[in-house]
């Protein structure tokens, strides 16, 4: 579809205020790349948009109802996933039935040499958490963060000493470390 000369000029008073547009989502997204992102889409989305438009000058009226509908998406979708990261955050990780010292001593103590090597606060995280069975939202308080992002924290610590397991240990990895011949020696 071609654009008419009415398109284009309506066009030409959109790009005109894209610093205003801007500015307006910026202030409330927070984030002016987040704000950017926003934008471009909207732009994107309304271009098919612009020949229903009869006058230049409503334009930008039409366009900061456009911007304020993507606003509106923008923030159900982040409600939603911080809602996820929170219920995520707060789930305590349950055993079903109880451990076998013996067992725990014999699979793979690699890995807690290799939990040794991750960052910092994987470090204190796995330790807190996952073997000193401290709930995650008391972590939390403990390290000064939100549950959502001591829950994010330990979620991304696991998956990096996933990774360093699988990296290091190779084939019993695949076998739950029950016979582990990796770097350790063990077994």
């Amino acid at each position: 579809m071609a654009m008419t000369t009415a398109d284009s000029a309506v066009m030409d008073v959109l790009v005109a205020n894209h610093e205003r547009f801007l500015a307006f989502l910026a202030g409330r997204m927070g984030s002016r790349a987040d704000a950017e992102d926003l934008l471009q889409d909207a732009f994107v989305k309304s271009l098919d948009k612009v020949s229903q438009l009869e006058d230049p000058e409503s334009a930008v009226a039409w366009f900061y109802r456009v911007l304020r509908n993507a606003l509106a998406d923008w923030y159900r979708k982040r409600g939603a996933e911080d809602r996820a990261l929170s219920r995520y955050g707060a789930r305590e990780d349950t055993v079903e039935a109880p451990l076998d010292p013996a067992l725990f001593d014999e699979v793979c103590r690699c890995a807690l040499e290799l939990a040794a090597t991750l960052k910092p606060e994987y470090r204190d995280v796995l330790a807190s958490v996952d073997l000193g069975d401290m709930p995650v939202k008391d972590y939390a308080r403990t390290a000064g963060i939100s549950p959502t992002n001591a829950g994010v924290r330990l979620h991304r610590a696991r998956q990096a000493l996933r990774e360093r397991v699988v990296e290091t240990c190779r084939t019993c990895s695949d076998h739950r470390c029950v016979d582990c011949v990796c770097r350790t020696g063990t077994r």
